[in-house]
């Protein structure tokens, strides 16, 4: 799908961010911000965008440090509130007071900081493979591997670095598979080698005694949702989002809920997997418009 570059200013006013907008077939389209994970861009969301663009407007930020965005030369800047600031500073800066959101993993935490931050500024919400409760064994994980790791020679050696990073998460992948997961993860270099889209520096807000990215008590944030729509879309081999705790979401959430399981991934789906896109497709209609 066909997109228009969005070039803005962070909210502390330092930094050049990026955003890409696809325009809806009708002015008056509902708006869908799409927020990626620690590691990931807005390539992440081709897949969904593919499905969705047209019958909605889609915002689909890079936040700071991944990317077009620009990398902050301060890393303790790497955090879940500064990166919801420079989110409302986007939509406002598109004059868009409400919409729908759907955020995978860190994305989803940013949709619960956003809605305390600004109560009401969500219509529906989508949580791919993310909660209140995160389980140790997938931030363990996620410590291992995001951080400095130096260039990869092509991109077969990078579709390779991805599966060695995330094949126990998508068992059925073939090359085609890794070599895409690749392309949107992964950023061709001047010299022909092929880095990761993100600033390695990102690394310190997930490991360590600063690590920021993980608020300690996401409960009532998750509490404060009220009414609000929900969908949460779970892997089945999530090593981050647990069973019980999709469980427990559910029985503490007043408003419409709505869980889907997708066999044989783990963290995070894609998005594209048959029970996901049907799930995302009908629940945007119900409570989009």
């Amino acid at each position: 799908m066909d997109y228009a570059l969005h070039r803005y200013r962070s909210a502390c006013g330092r930094l050049d961010l990026v955003a890409r907008d696809y325009p809806a077939a009708r002015p008056d389209a509902p708006v869908l911000l799409l927020m990626h994970g620690l590691t990931r861009n807005s390539a992440d969301f081709e897949p969904v965008a593919a499905y969705l663009a047209g019958d909605y407007r889609l915002i689909v930020p890079d936040q700071r440090g991944r990317g077009l965005s620009q990398w902050d030369d301060d890393p303790a800047q790497y955090r879940p509130d500064v990166y919801c600031a420079d989110m409302f500073a986007l939509l406002d800066g598109l004059g868009i007071e409400e919409c729908g959101v759907i955020g995978t993993s860190m994305g989803g935490l940013m949709a619960l900081v956003m809605q305390a931050m600004r109560p009401g500024f969500a219509r529906a919400m989508v949580f791919n493979d993310i909660g209140p409760v995160l389980d140790t064994e997938g931030l363990t994980r996620i410590q291992g591997y995001v951080g400095p790791g130096g260039p990869m020679a092509d991109w077969d050696a990078a579709a390779a670095r991805c599966r060695a990073i995330n094949a126990p998460a998508f068992p059925d992948f073939g090359q085609a598979d890794w070599m895409a997961f690749a392309r949107r993860t992964c950023v061709e270099n001047a010299d022909g080698t092929v880095s990761f889209a993100y600033d390695p520096e990102i690394s310190k807000g997930v490991s360590g005694e600063d690590a920021t990215v993980v608020p300690p008590d996401l409960w009532p944030l998750w509490d404060a949702l009220d009414v609000i729509p929900v969908l949460v879309i779970r892997g089945a081999i999530s090593d981050l989002l647990s069973a019980p705790t999709v469980a427990e979401m559910a029985s503490r959430h007043s408003g419409p809920y709505e869980a889907v399981e997708i066999a044989r991934v783990g963290h995070a789906p894609i998005l594209d997997e048959a029970p996901a896109r049907a799930a995302i497709t009908a629940f945007c209609k119900e409570h989009m418009g």
